[in-house]
C-alpha cells in the first residue's frame, strides 16, 4: 500500500505541471519526437527532456530512441492509476452527499 501511493504521489506532482500535463494531452493523441514536443513550446530541448524524465519515472510516458530520433509513447498503466483513485474519491463523495440529501429531506417542512 506504501508503494502505491508513493506511486500516486509521483504521479500527481508530475501532473501538477502544466507543461507535463499539455506533453500528456499530446501523446494521448500518438506517439510524437522530443523534436515534435519541443517545436510548440519556448524552451530548449533539455528543458524538455527534464520534463519527459519526470513523466518517465512515474511512469507516464516511455521514451525509445532509434538513431538519432527519441519517440515518447503514452503508458496508460499510470492513467489508469489516477483514474482509479478519483473514481475511489467521487464515489465516496457522492455517498456522502446522497445520505445528506436523505437527512435533509426527512426533516420536517415550516410550512
Amino acid at each position: 500500500m506504501l508503494d502505491h501511493q508513493a506511486g500516486l504521489d509521483r504521479l500527481f506532482q508530475a501532473l501538477a505541471d502544466g507543461t507535463r500535463r499539455d506533453m500528456v494531452e499530446r501523446l494521448v493523441r500518438g506517439p510524437a519526437s522530443v523534436s515534435e514536443l519541443a517545436a510548440s513550446r519556448s524552451m530548449s530541448l533539455q528543458a524538455v527532456m527534464q520534463h519527459l524524465r519526470v513523466l518517465e519515472a512515474c511512469g507516464l510516458v516511455r521514451t525509445e530512441k532509434v538513431g538519432r530520433v527519441r519517440t515518447c509513447a503514452l503508458q496508460p498503466q499510470g492513467l489508469r492509476l489516477v483514474e482509479e483513485w478519483t473514481t475511489r474519491q467521487r464515489t465516496a463523495w457522492e455517498g456522502h452527499l446522497d445520505r445528506l440529501g436523505e437527512l435533509l429531506a426527512e426533516q420536517p417542512s415550516e410550512d
